[in-house]
């Protein structure tokens, strides 16, 4: 049961009308079952696995906060201020700190196992192979979910030792927590304080609220069976038979992949916002409009934006302030002098913080290079930016023009399409192959004049729909952009208006959606990372 079946929305009409039947004290309890239910029917007995994750997150974080409140209650009986109470405080962090590392190794050890063991077994056999070593192949199932609700589960022991949260005391609330069902499938990634009372008290009904959130539902199922899966077509059929298309189809193949995994993504993130603002919970906004931004560094800004901060609070920061990184700066800034010294631990953070977000998106070779692609064009806006200046100075380019702004959106969209190739491509060999062959052919337009067009899997028709739908959603991205509120606009409409709007967006989803035999419609994109 997925975000696109007929069953799914009968299971969420269910859930929504227990939560508000059921007394408003026990409404999370409606969520648990819901939750619960819902990942066992997506995953079976690997339900064990999220309970044993959470248990276990539960016991370490009780830990973290018992000897913390020890050092509270220690300085505070003994009246302890200043220098003292520091003193205290440091100690306390000191013992609290062996049950966070073993609690973010043995949550991190469960990920890396079910997800990464085979990845990292072959690249061992391949470096081994002369010593007659050979690790086995294992048939391992992952759990919906596990690389989403692992960095929850870190983000809230590191906050419980941080001290910027109490730990949970009641096991089966921060079980809801963890497997709250809208977002734990592709996200976004929630922080304890921002979500947990949301799932635990009780919301009342309100009107606005349900048609609110039904109407971001709408749209996401818009985005993901009307435009998504349609782009996805022409999309797979380039990809899978990359050796047969030249440059300028492969870039708009990898351009198309762009689109549709944000249709894909964002649609996906509609629906778990939308269902939960039925039930009147917020979740965080993962898309700000990514395709406006003006540089790769300001893309991921925008683009999955909880996988970013929970990458900037939970290891960029950590690395960039940490001793080593401070000691590398001291050394660095005497052999290398003051602008490279100074920037250097950054920019070493910010790599292994985009090699691991390239990690974190699959077990192979192509999306380690799709982090350090993105890495390197945010290395290079932190080291160049004086030189960038001087371009501009040089060609006279007013840098707060209109045309320098399109300029930059559409040199960032590029850089991110190229990317595309990476994180597309069947394998990393193929991906280069793709890269290579942009530069080939790249002004023979023949195809458009040939019929290759009506060979990738749409008609005329579909082709015309896509394009309208394209520039539709870019329509409705520019008026967000611009801070136009649409679903507060609809709702100053006269009733009949607005029930026309309602029933022509479910019939255009209903006729236009890609579904049924021979289309694999139900698996997100982000479902599989």
């Amino acid at each position: 049961m997925t975000f696109v079946d007929l069953s799914f929305v009968v299971f969420l009409v269910a859930v929504a009308i227990l939560y508000y039947v059921f007394p408003r004290n026990y409404r999370w309890v409606v969520l648990l079952a819901g939750s619960l239910t819902f990942f066992y029917l997506n995953s079976g007995y690997l339900l064990l696995v999220l309970l044993g994750t959470t248990i276990f997150t539960y016991l370490i974080a009780r830990r973290i906060q018992a000897i913390s409140d020890a050092g509270k209650q220690e300085a505070a009986r003994k009246r302890l201020a200043g220098a003292d109470k520091k003193r205290i405080k440091l100690q306390t962090k000191k013992k609290c700190k062996p049950y966070l590392v073993f609690g973010v190794l043995v949550d991190l050890g469960v990920l890396l196992y079910l997800k990464y063991y085979n990845f990292f077994a072959e690249n061992a056999n391949v470096l081994l192979a002369s010593q007659n070593v050979h690790l086995p192949h294992l048939n391992l199932l992952l759990p919906i979910g596990i690389s989403f609700y692992t960095l929850q589960a870190i983000a809230y022991m590191t906050d419980v030792y941080r001290g910027k949260i109490q730990a949970d005391t009641n096991i089966a609330k921060f079980t809801l927590f963890m497997s709250y069902f809208p977002q734990i499938v592709q996200g976004p990634i929630p922080r304890h304080k921002q979500l947990a009372n949301q799932l635990y008290e009780g919301h009342s009904f309100d009107y606005v609220r349900l048609c609110h959130g039904c109407q971001l539902m709408i749209w996401g199922w818009f985005q993901k069976l009307v435009i998504a899966d349609r782009i996805a077509v022409p999309v797979d059929l380039i990809y899978n038979n990359y050796s047969d298309y030249h440059g300028l189809m492969v870039f708009l193949a990898a351009a198309g992949y762009g689109l549709q995994v944000y249709a894909d993504f964002q649609g996906g993130m509609d629906i778990a916002r939308g269902f939960s603002q039925v039930l009147g919970i917020e979740l965080e906004l993962n898309f700000n409009q990514p395709y406006f931004s003006r540089s790769i560094e300001e893309f991921w800004r925008r683009w999955h934006m909880t996988l970013g901060s929970w990458m900037r609070d939970y290891v960029f920061y950590p690395l960039s302030l940490s001793k080593s990184f401070v000691g590398i700066s001291r050394v660095s800034r005497k052999v290398l002098g003051g602008f490279v010294g100074k920037r250097l631990p950054p920019i070493m953070a910010m790599f292994i913080v985009y090699f691991l977000v390239g990690f974190w998106h699959g077990a192979e070779w192509k999306y380690i290079a799709y982090g350090v692609w993105n890495g390197v064009f945010i290395v290079a806006g932190i080291l160049l930016p004086e030189a960038y200046q001087k371009i501009c100075d040089v060609l006279h380019i007013r840098r707060d023009s209109f045309g320098w702004r399109a300029f930059q959106v559409l040199r960032t969209f590029c850089l991110c399409t190229l990317g595309r190739l990476f994180s597309r491509g069947t394998d990393l060999t193929a991906a280069v192959q793709m890269f290579k062959s942009i530069g080939t052919e790249w002004w023979d337009v023949a195809f458009l004049l040939d019929g290759t067009l009506k060979t990738l899997g749409l008609d005329a028709a579909n082709w015309i729909l896509l394009i309208a739908c394209i520039v539709g959603l870019y329509f409705i991205d520019s008026l967000h952009e611009r801070g136009v509120h649409i679903r507060e606009s609809i709702d100053r409409q006269h009733i009949v208006f607005r029930w026309v709007i309602y029933l022509l967006a479910i019939d255009a989803i209903i006729i236009f959606g890609i579904y049924g035999p021979g289309y694999d419609s139900a698996t997100f994109i982000y479902e599989q990372f």
